[in-house]
């Protein structure tokens, strides 16, 4: 979906509460990548190793697990040894990557996500994974995982603007 689609007619109260939000921010983060060449979105002009095709491969990357924790539970957010390396590799353009791979992949996972929205139990709930930065037997419903994707996604679209507007001063907004 991008940010000019509209609702479907079935969608309403808080499910359309949530789709709507995801679309705009959504709509934001595309918006930072508009024009840009491999090269610009791989680009990290600021001090920070972030770039608009790696926050796109991260937000991807980062939905999708979120979507599958909703499906599966815990095993779909789990980390092992060798997950570290791959998961800084989620902040970063590699070789091959490209930004119009990037952001089809990204629509890809969002239409699967607008899915979950449209038909999962919001009340569904899950035990997070054991890691230091989740509370110890804590359970998030996915209610509550999809305003983690809204979060998430708003967060690296204000870090998008910031580069795309050090690149060649383009904004999102205003």
């Amino acid at each position: 979906m991008t940010s000019t689609q509209t609702l479907p007619e079935n969608v309403t109260g808080e499910r359309a509460d949530l789709l709507e939000t995801l679309i705009k921010h959504r709509g934001f983060l595309m918006f930072a990548a508009r024009g840009l060449t491999d090269e610009q979105a791989a680009s990290t002009p600021t001090v920070s190793v972030l770039s608009i095709g790696g926050l796109i491969k991260h937000v991807t990357v980062t939905e999708h697990g979120w979507a599958s924790f909703i499906l599966q539970g815990a095993p779909a957010l789990e980390m092992g040894p060798d997950t570290w390396a791959e998961h800084e590799n989620n902040f970063k353009m590699l070789p091959g990557d490209t930004i119009e791979g990037l952001l089809a992949e990204y629509q890809k996972v969002a239409a699967r996500t607008d899915e979950l929205v449209r038909t999962v139990d919001l009340d569904l709930s899950h035990a997070l994974p054991e890691a230091p930065w989740f509370e110890q037997g804590k359970k998030w419903s996915a209610r509550r995982v999809l305003v983690h994707i809204v979060a998430e996604t708003s967060q690296h679209a204000g870090h998008a603007d910031i580069i795309r507007e050090t690149i060649d001063g383009q904004k999102t907004m205003g």
